[in-house]
């Protein structure tokens, strides 16, 4: 049963860690820094008063309240080839 919920915990590992490599991609393949989450670039946008900011952010408010807040990472972003 050990080996059990160990496997699951590698394998609950593996989704996070391929959805945030998505998150992560779709950030870059939209000229983005590779190295930023697409939440991160969202919050940022929606705090400087931009509209799709603010839309990506009441989305993603529908599966974890806050979590826009929650992702942003300040010092990421200065490799994005197109500035918000």
């Amino acid at each position: 049963m050990k080996y059990l919920k160990t496997g699951w915990a590698y394998l609950r590992k593996y989704i996070v860690d391929l959805l945030l490599w998505i998150d992560e991609g779709g950030n870059a393949i939209t000229l983005g820094d590779p190295a930023e989450t697409i939440s991160s670039r969202s919050a940022k946008a929606r705090n400087e008063g931009k509209a799709w900011g603010c839309v990506m952010c009441k989305f993603l408010d529908l599966f974890q309240k806050g979590h826009c807040d929650k992702a942003l990472e300040p010092n990421l972003g200065s490799d994005a080839i197109l500035k918000d």
